[in-house]
């Protein structure tokens, strides 16, 4: 019997190749038509809260998060989600999802986001959205949206639009709002 050596990893930009044929196995060229990618087309996804398996030095899954605003919410949408078909079936995906969802809500997310089916990701704390709540890019079946809100207030904050959120241009505009809030004041006081 083969013994299994999987290691869950930050993915890295050497990852790029093996990840992208990962995607195209599990979802084949319709991939890039769905609502989901058109979020990832607005920017880059987020590496330290993306992951891979390996077994035996060979990457064989991963799981990438993208950072979003929904609605008023500062989260993440999960997604791709991808297990090579040798690999199916032993638990690899929903451990990257754990490992996924923990870190962004280390690093302050206020949900997590996704397209999925709610019998698997139910068990694994996502909840649906209320019914046409967010606006995607694209077609989206409704009761396929889901979250894990991190945020008490998560759900009321949720309605309005996905978007993909650029962390460095927020905290550019949070300095420049400061800067000007003191030239302002000088100028007053002046």
């Amino acid at each position: 019997m083969y013994k299994h050596d999987l290691v869950y990893l930050t993915e890295d930009a050497s990852h790029d190749a093996v990840i992208e044929l990962i995607n195209e196995e599990a979802f084949g060229p319709g991939r890039f038509t769905r609502a989901a990618a058109r979020i990832r087309e607005q920017g880059p996804h987020d590496r330290s809260l993306s992951f891979i398996c390996a077994d035996d030095g060979e990457t064989i899954a991963s799981v990438r998060m993208t950072p979003v605003l929904a609605g008023s919410v500062n989260g993440h949408l999960l997604g791709p989600l991808a297990v090579r078909p040798s690999h199916k079936n032993k638990g690899i995906g929903r451990e990257l999802v754990r490992i996924a969802v923990e870190a962004a809500k280390r690093k302050g997310s206020e949900a997590v986001i996704l397209i999925g089916d709610p019998p698997y990701y139910g068990p694994l704390g996502f909840e649906k959205v209320a019914y046409n709540a967010l606006a995607f890019p694209g077609p989206v079946d409704p009761n396929r949206v889901l979250v894990v809100p991190v945020a008490a207030d998560t759900h009321a904050r949720l309605p309005g639009s996905i978007v993909w959120r650029d962390d460095a241009a927020l905290a550019a505009d949070v300095e420049d709002d400061d800067l000007g809030d003191v030239v302002q004041i000088t100028a007053i006081a002046v």
